[in-house]
């Protein structure tokens, strides 16, 4: 199987005579383990890998029998490498690595360390309460249309629909799609649902955060007060609560509650979200739409492009500085903002000429004068080249 992009960074890092945890943080089904084991392969060292995924109880001496395995493992020539899986469902794990790791470096052992994580908020805590300065973090996003596209001989139109799910990809048959839908509805949604967030987080109301998840996906491109939101939802919850199940559904790459540009930073944390998914296979999973029926409906479709648009943008920004927002006066609304330092660049997606109704890039241009503008789609940039230029290539200077 071909390599992604970042495997080449991750093979640079490990060779390096002063060398640093690295910490593979990403959703489910998005390639890390496979990226881990390629590593292990194009190095030609002895590894060990360990997961603590289907051990929830798993304890510390668990995590130091596996650090002792590939101590034994280690070479004179050539070290050992070990990867551990979801090492964040392990109590206290940092603490332990980090006692593990000094003592590795002072008695000169050399075993290069890679950690798997799939619940970011919780890795982070972990890292930095205890291993600063020892580690470094290596964003492994959903997969891209160029990757779909280059590894699977994906067209755009398939992207757009099934998403980025590699390990999906020969179960998306256009004609059928009820086997691909059970796939990520069972083994990706709802794993990541009930294991990544319920099992690892206190959710008061866990029933809450299911419907807003389904929610987001179905209104995915739209924006929502958080109000509307509950009332849609018909519960009594409040916007806090709303606005941190939002938090942890990013965390776990599913959907974005977007912020409003605006001038001040307490006025973007007050504004209504922007719903946005990750990655569109979530929101074609929950509808009952085929993909004939999607490509066939010219406003869900439009939808499902914005969305393909803002996942991008979404994946292609971790792990960089730059941030995403999206403006909105009255009806008018530019679909997405992106902002770098006090270099700003606006963003219009447009499916069809209907959608030109609603622009705000006249009202925006004149209150906040973007360095850039792009259109995307109809009378501007290709769709497909959009996708693959690079995010920072979109910055204006």
């Amino acid at each position: 199987m071909q390599k992604r992009p970042i495997f080449n960074q991750l093979i640079s890092r490990l060779q390096e005579p002063r060398r640093f945890i690295q910490v593979l943080l990403g959703p489910r089904q998005v390639g890390k383990t496979t990226l881990a084991l390629q590593v292990t392969e194009t190095l030609d060292r002895p590894f060990h890998f360990a997961s603590a995924d289907l051990a929830a109880l798993q304890d510390l001496a668990w995590l130091e029998q596996q650090w002792q395995v590939a101590r034994q493992k280690v070479t004179k020539n050539n070290g050992c490498i070990l990867i551990i899986d979801e090492v964040q469902k392990i109590p206290h794990w940092s603490d332990l690595i980090k006692a593990l790791w000094d003592a590795d470096t002072r008695n000169g052992i050399d075993l290069s360390v890679i950690i798997l994580g799939s619940s970011p908020w919780l890795v982070q805590k972990g890292l930095t309460e205890s291993l600063a300065g020892r580690f470094e973090i290596v964003p492994i996003t959903h997969w891209s249309f160029e990757e779909m596209n280059t590894i699977f001989g994906w067209p755009l139109e398939r992207y757009i629909y099934f998403g980025g799910y590699p390990g999906a990809a020969s179960l998306a048959h256009e004609d059928d799609v009820s086997r691909w839908r059970n796939y990520i509805n069972d083994s990706l949604i709802e794993t990541t649902i009930s294991r990544d967030i319920l099992l690892m987080t206190q959710i008061n109301k866990p029933a809450l955060l299911r419907r807003l998840f389904q929610f987001a996906c179905q209104y995915s491109g739209q924006v929502l007060s958080y109000t509307k939101i509950l009332g849609q939802l018909q519960d009594s919850g409040n916007s806090t609560t709303l606005a941190h199940y939002l938090d942890l559904l990013a965390g776990a790459g599913l959907v974005e509650g977007l912020q409003k540009c605006a001038t001040q930073q307490i006025r973007q944390r007050g504004s209504s979200p922007k719903l946005a998914v990750y990655n569109t296979a979530l929101m074609s999973a929950q509808s009952d739409k085929t993909f004939k029926d999607a490509i066939t409906d010219h406003s869900y479709w439009g939808r499902l492009v914005e969305s393909s648009v803002g996942a991008h943008l979404l994946n292609s920004i971790r792990g960089t500085s730059i941030k995403l927002f999206y403006w909105r006066e009255g009806d008018k609304e530019v679909d997405f903002v992106l902002q770098s330092g006090d270099n700003i660049t606006a963003i219009e997606v447009k499916s069809n000429q209907t959608s030109f109704k609603r622009s705000g890039i006249d009202l925006f241009v004149a209150q906040f004068k973007p360095n850039r503008i792009i259109l995307v789609g109809d009378q501007g940039m290709p769709l497909a080249d959009f996708f693959k230029t690079p995010v920072s290539n979109l910055i204006g200077t």
